[in-house]
């Protein structure tokens, strides 16, 4: 089902599209790929019953959508060999990540890791070629509603790059977005777009689990949250232009322009509920590495202070060791024994 009076203008060439992880991201850009013409199949674990059943429906400011039937399957097995594979898995599988997209690639199968984070696509290239592996950074407002049915709120650009820096690779799946409706920019490297995501989502997904479980406009509107959201994202610039520098890249994020349109871009989403803070209050692993982790030892590893994302990241990955039993949190018999002070 298309929105009223849209019709499907099939591309020049259909292309065949695996996307792994079909959540909110995947299944968002999957079907909009679907939408445009393209042959995209979904591996679909959790939630697969109900999209056989119901499909795919998607709730976007851009128009809604229904994909019904939608080609899902169970198993990567199951999926084939296909032009492209879209990993849109969340950053704590990326362990497992390797072994559900061997079974889609053949001889000139490319991988997008469309994933939040530092290091993901490194960590692909030890199971596949680099001239076959890009990243896609994501700036969207999308939720997962119950199953088979995703919430676009705002926004929906992807930037992508090429982990050899391959311009020409990047603009054929620049094209592929594009040709779906999608606002897609090719970065001046992958690196570079990689840390300009973390920009955003250090100071306000770390921030929506340090405070407590909170949404983006509990952020902006305490003056003491949003100078420190302010002073992390000034840390993930220089962070993130040193080592651009390191890799030999003349790109450079420009840090006013940066804070100006991250803060500009977050007072217009509404009160957003992060990723991450998703996660946490729902119990699941959070990307406490990838997101935090990562960027803050490349920090250290090149001399740069980031005391604010070192704060993130230790409160952070407690509160993740925490919600997983393993680390003990005091209750209020704990304040009877003898060693409390009052």
């Amino acid at each position: 089902m298309l929105p009223p009076g849209a019709a499907i203008a099939y591309p020049a060439r259909v292309a065949t599209i695996a996307v792994i992880g079909a959540g909110a991201v995947g299944g968002y850009y999957g079907g909009r790929l679907a939408l445009a013409g393209h042959d995209v199949r979904f591996l679909v674990r959790s939630e697969y019953a109900a999209w056989r059943e119901r499909g795919l429906r998607v709730f976007s400011k851009d128009g809604d959508f229904w994909l019904r039937p939608v080609q899902c399957f169970a198993r990567a097995e199951e999926v084939g060999q296909v032009d492209w594979v879209i990993c849109a898995l969340k950053a704590t599988a990326i362990d497992e990540a390797a072994a559900l997209i061997a079974p889609c690639v053949g001889p000139g199968t490319r991988v997008v890791a469309l994933m939040n984070g530092l290091g993901n696509e490194e960590r692909l290239a030890e199971r596949f070629e680099r001239r076959r592996i890009f990243g896609g950074m994501a700036f969207v407002c999308i939720n997962r509603g119950e199953p088979g049915v995703i919430h676009h709120l705002e926004y929906g650009r992807v930037s992508v790059g090429h982990l050899e820096d391959d311009a020409g690779a990047c603009g054929e799946l620049a094209e592929l977005f594009r040709g779906a409706g999608i606002e897609t920019v090719v970065a001046p490297n992958l690196r570079y777009a990689r840390w300009e995501k973390l920009c955003w989502n250090v100071p306000f997904n770390g921030l929506s689990v340090a405070g407590g479980g909170i949404g983006t406009w509990t952020v902006l509107g305490d003056p003491e949250l949003r100078a420190f959201a302010e002073g992390a994202m000034r840390e993930v610039v220089r962070a993130g232009n040193a080592d651009l520098g390191a890799l030999g890249s003349p790109a450079r994020l420009n840090e006013e322009e940066v804070v100006a349109r991250m803060f500009a871009q977050t007072e217009a989403m509404g009160d957003y509920r992060t990723s991450m803070v998703i996660d946490y209050v729902l119990g699941r692993p959070l990307e406490s590495e990838a997101i935090l982790g990562n960027p803050v030892r490349r920090a250290r590893e090149l001399g740069v202070a980031v005391p604010r994302m070192e704060a993130l990241y230790a409160l952070v990955r407690h509160a993740d060791l925490a919600r997983r039993g393993e680390r003990r949190l005091l209750r209020a018999a704990d304040l009877a024994l003898p060693g409390s002070v009052v």
